[in-house]
């Protein structure tokens, strides 16, 4: 919330600013000021105004991390009006877009234009710079993160300086910046590769825990994109395959996708949280009776419909990378953890993969991954189950997602990125006065 003016907010110091929270409600930063460009000359400005008051500078996007990857008690660097798309190079296969573009505008207007991403995560409402910078991902066997479908980008650096990155120019910077964490300067804009767009058939189904682990290799293997969720208490999963088709388009039909994607997914859920969190020993017997009421459902739609989904429902999450070898044992793994314990934990694990990418800091540098992700209703608590499933996560050599719940520090971290001094040092290089940093940082990355 902006309380008063200071300076022109256009391209100077900014304003004088309120605090500032994330999406789940879990962080809170007390920024001096904040400011909104509406250019890359307005944000070169902002931080070379900020680098002259001693001040460090964090952007943030939309607020869908859970770690205080954004915050900071400097200059805070506002979306809002560093948006839009800029270019469209059909010839090229690429987008360019400003950096606080939401992932929302980027997917419609693509669609606009009869193109797509080839892959993306389930949430809209992050920017494009936002979902870039803290790894976001989807579900692919051969398709990668929004990170991993960057071609170039335009970084504004501790001293107002603007670089171009790609594989061509800067590839330095361009290799640690397309997942950079905020460490290395402030993204301005962003250039996706994009491909005609094109049909996805989504197959929706439950299976038994114990089937889907033994066929997750094949179900890897067979489907362009396969995903599952475990309801823990319960011996159910359901599964999702996405896979192009010839069409014709056959969406969900406006009523029975409300019933699943609103009704169901969002308000029966909400109501089930609120009662579990209300009364947990009552979680166990709710989950068995909703992992029964599950159905298969199939429909086709462009991708961004398919690959995407409403998410109102407000939650705590850690999400762990891990060798996609590991997968079944550390799931197996956390059920056994969940059986055993007293957690009542009713939110459903999230199992997703990803092929091996070149960015230093992706959390599937260098090897086939897979991610588990658990989740924990908001006002519910969630440390000690965390706490468990991250000794699991970190016995089969896991890598933290960046803008999810942990405990990892950059001693760990350096172990686990085989290009990690990689990063560091061009981060030394650009920002030696560490402008860009914040507490986040300096444990993840060290001083």
């Amino acid at each position: 919330m902006v309380l008063s003016n200071a300076v022109d907010g256009s391209g100077g110091r900014g304003r004088t600013a309120g605090p500032w929270r994330n999406w789940a409600g879990n962080v809170t930063a007390r920024p001096v000021r904040s400011v909104a460009p509406a250019s890359t000359e307005e944000l070169a400005a902002a931080v070379r105004a900020a680098a002259e008051d001693g001040l460090t500078v964090k952007a943030v996007g939309s607020g869908h991390s859970f770690t205080p990857a954004a915050a900071t008690d400097g200059l805070l660097v506002r979306p809002d009006r560093l948006t839009g798309i800029r270019r469209v190079d059909r010839e090229a296969g690429t987008v360019t877009v400003a950096a606080g573009t939401p992932l929302k505008r980027l997917n419609e207007t693509l669609a606009a234009h009869g193109l797509s991403l080839a892959n993306m995560g389930d949430i809209m409402e992050q920017t494009v710079s936002g979902a870039a910078a803290t790894g976001t991902h989807g579900t692919g066997r051969d398709s990668a993160s929004i990170a991993a479908q960057i071609t170039a980008l335009e970084l504004v650096t501790a001293d107002g300086s603007v670089l171009t990155c790609s594989a061509e120019e800067n590839p330095d910077v361009f290799a640690s910046a397309r997942l950079g964490l905020g460490a290395l300067g402030v993204v301005s804009e962003l250039t996706f590769a994009v491909e005609p767009e094109f049909l996805l058939t989504a197959r929706e189904e439950p299976m038994a825990f114990d089937e889907v682990t033994a066929r997750f290799d094949e179900l890897v293997a067979e489907n362009e994109h396969f995903e599952f969720y475990w309801f823990p208490h319960t011996g159910s999963c359901n599964t999702k395959r996405n896979n192009r088709s010839q069409g014709p388009a056959a969406p969900p039909g406006k009523v029975s996708g409300w019933v699943e994607d609103e009704l169901l997914s969002n308000g029966v859920f909400q109501l089930v949280c609120t009662l579990g969190r209300a009364v947990p020993a009552a979680i166990p017997g709710i989950a068995k009776i909703s992992s029964r009421a599950l159905s298969a459902r199939t429909y086709t739609d462009i991708p961004y419909k398919v690959f995407t989904s409403p998410r109102r429902v407000r939650f705590l999450e850690m999400e762990y990378a891990l060798p996609r070898a590991a997968a079944v044992a550390a799931l197996g793994e956390l059920k056994a953890l969940v059986e055993r314990s007293d957690f009542k934990v009713s939110f459903p694990v999230e199992v997703r993969t990803a092929p091996a990418d070149d960015i230093a800091l992706s959390t599937a540098s260098g090897r086939d991954t897979v991610y588990l992700a658990v989740h924990m209703y908001r006002g519910t608590p969630y440390e000690a189950y965390f706490a468990a499933a991250e000794r699991i996560m970190t016995a089969h050599d896991g890598r933290p997602h960046w803008g999810k719940l942990h405990t990892r520090d950059a001693a760990y971290l350096a172990d686990a990125y085989p290009r990690f001094g990689e990063f560091t040092a061009v981060r030394e290089r650009l920002d030696p006065e560490r402008r860009f940093a914040n507490a986040y940082l300096r444990r993840v990355l060290g001083d």
